[in-house]
C-alpha cells in the first residue's frame, strides 16, 4: 500500500509519527470518530476527521506499507494508539513515553478547559 491510496484522516495521522521522535518513538493515539475543525497552514478551515475506513486504511498501510518504517497498532475499543518504531520492536516500557498527538474527544474537552480556565485568570 502506497501513501496515495491512504484516506485524508489517515494520512493525517501518519504525518503527526513522524513529525518529532522522542528517544526513538513515537506515539499518536486516536479515536474513531474524531472529528475537528481546524485551520491549516493559509488560514482556511479544514476538518480533520478520523472515522473507520481511515482506521482499516491505517492498519492495512502499517502492515503493508512500502518505505521500510516499522509501525505497531493497538486499538481498544475506538481508541487507537499507532506508534513509529526506529528499533522493530515495542520497548517495554511504553508507558513511559509520552503521547505525542492526540485525535479524541477527551483531548479536545481538556483542551478547551484551559483556555477557559486560562481566559478568567487572565480577567
Amino acid at each position: 500500500m502506497e501513501w496515495s491510496d491512504l484516506t485524508e484522516g489517515a494520512k493525517a495521522v501518519l504525518e503527526q509519527t513522524r513529525n518529532i521522535k522522542n528517544d526513538n518513538i513515537q506515539i499518536v493515539e486516536f479515536e474513531v470518530g474524531f472529528e475537528e475543525a481546524v485551520e491549516d497552514v493559509d488560514g482556511d478551515q479544514v476538518t480533520v476527521s478520523i472515522q473507520e475506513d481511515d482506521y482499516k486504511n491505517l492498519k492495512r498501510y502499517t502492515q503493508e506499507n512500502e518505505y521500510g518504517e516499522t509501525y505497531h497498532m493497538a486499538r481498544n475499543k475506538d481508541i487507537v494508539k499507532i506508534i513509529l518504531l526506529e528499533n522493530g520492536k515495542v520497548p517495554d516500557n511504553l508507558s513511559e513515553f509520552p503521547v505525542f498527538r492526540q485525535y479524541k474527544k477527551e483531548a479536545l474537552l481538556k483542551e478547551e478547559e484551559q483556555k477557559t480556565d486560562v481566559e478568567e485568570n487572565q480577567e
